[in-house]
């Protein structure tokens, strides 16, 4: 485990931000589904994801590296057999339950102690409507599931994840009839849902939204398709926030016509009072004097940690709101943030939804992280802002979504260092 001391910098260079973690998961399970060769280029290559393709293993779909790119053979699935340990991936838990209700042998879903206290009730209570046979550990992994889902209506909660309405549309063209998923009460993170339907299109499905009712034609499976992951927009926003906050930072190779929620950080900057450009598919983003504003992050949640240290020094009070589902992330990321905002000299009031940031200079200290890499590389950001400097352990954990981070910020200006123990310390 490595400790890091991170002192602020003057920013300025250009960065391409890792492939989308979500866009990677999708397209793996989608290309494992189709019947056919299907090739992921540039896909992220991570724990996580590479939990998602040992999962797509396990059901039939044959895979290889070859030069930057996934070749997927898929198609021939079965139930997997034996235990799908996620290790700590969310997302391949959530998307994989779904698809697995298609088998009429019973597939069992766990992963790390972290990932075991991340909610799966109303996922599986949305499968026992259909007909689907569940455990669980009172709602949490691990999880058993067993089917045949045979598809019709169903209902599901959707004020804590939208990933289990994309498990459910994932799944819906294998099964044998039509789908049709109401979702009830607040719909989170939109956006991913949006993205979920337009990479199952490209694959050959058939699924349309009116509202919050989506509905997926059942019995026409997936068609082989070569895709090429999209760069991360809630990876960028690490170094347009370094650059607003101290010097100049370029992101690359981004696709604004792609339905990535996270693309909001553009707006966020500008209405904090940054100065972002916009050329073609480079996005530039510039320091400039701050002020508190309030922001709706309900469908872009994984933009709390950097949105919050953009403005924990910004004159006045800000409110970041809309989030509730923030409490079910890696960590509880309402309380892990807040908890790192204020342990570097912020003023930061948790609150349901989100927090209160009133802004005053930052003095810098120790943080801890809970293993959560957005809020390491959120903490590591806000040490341009702040008087000393911001350590912590563990830094390889933004390994899960943005490897070469400490690198890539290094090489535009974040200055960092490797904390040595001492023998008393090691002890």
């Amino acid at each position: 485990m490595t400790s890091m001391r991170f002192t602020g910098g003057s920013i300025d260079g250009t960065i391409t931000p890792p492939p989308s973690k979500s866009h990677t998961h999708r397209a793996f399970l989608l290309a494992s589904m189709a019947r056919g060769r299907s090739v992921i280029g540039g896909p992220l290559m991570s724990n996580d994801t590479r939990a998602t393709l040992a999962a797509c293993r396990a059901m039939g779909a044959e895979w290889r590296m070859e030069e930057g790119r996934v070749v997927i053979d898929g198609g021939d699935l079965h139930a997997p057999e034996s235990m799908i340990d996620a290790d700590n991936s969310g997302t391949t838990m959530r998307l994989y339950a779904g698809i697995c209700s298609m088998f009429d042998r019973e597939v069992g879903i766990t992963g790390d102690a972290s990932l075991r206290k991340r909610p799966m009730g109303p996922l599986l209570d949305a499968l026992e409507s259909m007909g689907v046979s569940c455990r669980s550990e009172n709602g949490f992994p691990p999880v058993y599931i067993k089917g045949p889902n045979m598809g019709g209506k169903v209902s599901i909660d959707g004020h804590i994840s939208s990933q289990y309405i994309s498990s459910l549309l994932l799944a819906s063209p294998m099964l044998p009839n039509d789908t049709e998923i109401t979702v009830e009460g607040t719909m989170v993170s939109v956006p991913y849902l949006d993205v979920t339907a337009r990479m199952m299109s490209l694959f050959g499905a058939e699924a349309s939204r009116d509202g919050n009712v989506f509905r997926v034609r059942g019995g026409t499976g997936y068609r082989p398709y070569d895709y090429r992951v999209p760069s991360d927009f809630s990876s960028a926003a690490f170094p347009l926030v370094a650059g607003a906050l101290g010097g100049t930072a370029t992101a690359d190779n981004m696709d604004l016509s792609d339905p990535q929620g996270d693309k909001a950080i553009i707006d966020i900057i500008r209405r904090a009072g940054g100065k972002v450009e916009v050329d073609g598919d480079r996005i530039t983003a510039s320091r400039d004097s701050l002020r508190g504003c309030d922001v709706d992050l309900g469908n872009v949640p994984d933009l709390f940690p950097i949105v919050a240290v953009l403005l924990a020094s910004a004159d006045g009070e800000s409110r970041l709101y809309g989030a509730p589902q923030l409490r079910f992330k890696e960590s509880d990321r309402i309380k892990t943030v807040t908890d790192m905002i204020n342990a570097i000299g912020g003023d930061a009031t948790p609150t349901d939804d989100g927090c209160i940031l009133r802004g005053r200079k930052l003095r810098g200290g120790r943080i801890v992280h809970l293993g959560d890499h957005r809020i390491m590389m959120a903490a590591a950001v806000a040490s341009i802002a702040c008087e000393g400097p911001v350590e912590m352990d563990d830094t390889e954990c933004c390994a899960v979504s943005f490897p070469s981070f400490p690198d890539d910020m290094r090489r535009i200006g974040l200055r960092s260092e490797e904390i040595r123990c001492t023998l008393s310390e090691a002890d």
